[in-house]
């Protein structure tokens, strides 16, 4: 099935549209979120909370929209979501294992740490996706050139953290 034609039928709840949203998405929404959340458990919550939201909100959904954006939008609420509760928590989860394949280092992860969740998902979808902007406007309701803008910064910022946590651990080594 097309695009164009998943977009068309996904509303009217056939459940063999779900099962193609999830093959189709499903593993990109999950780098998506990993890059955010920097943490692949909380990613897989974030995915399966946004597959079960556009589930429930199918009839929202308007036919002919791009519902890949409109997925992504999905699972960036549902990761911040999740970083709101992280941020009440009384005892933080253990550090993931490093066999993970979807690991990310403590050192990429402070410097992450250091962006904003939009920022993460902007630097995820250029980089590692090569979304381009107009796609990013998708999915984030904004406009191409105020997210190339944003998007400039996050990539300056990410680089200055590298650095500077670069340069901590070259002090500290013997």
């Amino acid at each position: 099935m097309d695009e164009a034609e998943l977009s068309r039928r996904f509303p009217t709840g056939d459940e063999g549209c779900l099962e193609e949203v999830v093959a189709r998405y499903g593993q990109a929404l999950l780098r998506y979120c990993h890059h955010i959340l920097c943490d692949y458990h909380e990613a897989q919550d974030a995915v399966q909370t946004a597959l079960l939201r556009a589930w429930d909100r199918r009839s929202r959904f308007r036919a002919g929209t791009n519902l890949e954006a409109w997925l992504y939008k999905l699972a960036y609420h549902a990761c911040i979501d999740l970083l709101r509760q992280r941020r009440r928590q009384l005892f933080p989860p253990p550090p993931p294992a490093v066999h993970d394949p979807d690991y990310i280092g403590p050192e990429l992860r402070e410097a992450l740490g250091r962006l904003t969740a939009q920022e993460r998902g902007l630097v995820f979808g250029r980089v590692m996706e090569g979304r381009h902007y107009d796609e990013l406007a998708r999915i984030y309701g904004q406009s191409a050139a105020t997210l190339r803008k944003r998007y400039e910064r996050a990539r300056g910022k990410l680089a200055r953290a590298l650095t500077e946590l670069s340069d901590t651990e070259k002090e500290v080594s013997p």
